[in-house]
């Protein structure tokens, strides 16, 4: 266990980590999958891992609300909450890629004070806790430190109404492949976000984004050092857009996809 973490958060941890189990022993087993969308999938792990996650949770937090993924009515972020995504990366689960995380993100008072990206399949556990850092598997993370875009490995993603934006979206990914190092797309928002806290990505990009997608994942890069922002460059509000980076390129970038 990280000793540098508070009692609460690594109890936090802990329930996610189990969480996390949940997703590996299901991982090789035949699925229940349902669409949502055209390209939008669920399946019976999804549900398992949220309803397990909102059981224990709410016993360490009985004063939270929650918004998660599988059971939201509404976007609306209650000032005290857990931000859960049980599955982020359901697509790649459902195909069996080990790219796929829990997301759990602690909301109080209206400001994010902990953040947990679990990549069971990949035995990687991020955990960031505001103004104490981010670490892996108990290792403290950072940010790269690179400077220029031609130098920089970049992560983005394609939203789910992706056929009726196409256009869109390639306008954006044009400057960026054609000027940065290289271009990932992993499927899975927060683990995305968790490689930049951790410099394997320099920065990463997307819209059509949920909170769930995304809390976590802002929390785990800002305490690794580095910027996130929306897309254009405005304060994060957790809405549908997200740029984070090393912050030593974030304006470039920023300018490249806008």
């Amino acid at each position: 266990m990280n000793e540098q973490l508070s009692p609460f958060a690594a109890a936090a941890l802990s329930i996610v980590e189990e969480g996390g189990a949940i997703m590996k022993a299901n991982h090789e087993r035949p699925h229940t999958i349902r669409r949502k969308g055209r390209i939008d999938l669920v399946t019976e792990t999804d549900f398992a891992i949220e309803a397990f996650l909102k059981e224990r949770l709410a016993v360490l937090t009985p004063e939270a609300a929650f918004l998660a993924e599988e059971s939201a009515e509404s976007l609306d972020l209650p000032p005290t909450c857990w931000i859960i995504d049980p599955v982020d990366g359901t697509t790649n689960f459902a195909h069996g890629l080990p790219l796929t995380v829990v997301s759990v993100a602690y909301r109080k008072d209206g400001e994010l004070v902990l953040g947990i990206v679990n990549a069971p399949l990949l035995g990687e556990c991020y955990v960031a806790e505001k103004g104490k850092g981010a670490w892996r598997n108990g290792e403290r993370i950072n940010v790269s430190t690179v400077e220029t875009c031609e130098n920089a490995l970049v992560a983005t993603g394609f939203p789910y109404d992706v056929a009726s934006r196409t256009d869109e979206i390639l306008n954006r990914l044009r400057p960026v492949l054609a000027t940065c190092q290289g271009v990932r797309r992993c499927g899975a928002a927060a683990l995305d976000l968790a490689w930049t806290a951790c410099g394997r990505f320099d920065a990463y990009y997307e819209d059509g984004l949920k909170p769930w997608d995304m809390a976590a994942g802002s929390l785990l890069v800002r305490e690794a050092g580095g910027r996130v922002t929306g897309m254009d460059g405005s304060p994060l509000d957790l809405g549908e857009a997200v740029l984070a980076s090393n912050g030593r390129l974030h304006e470039a970038l920023g300018n490249l996809i806008r």
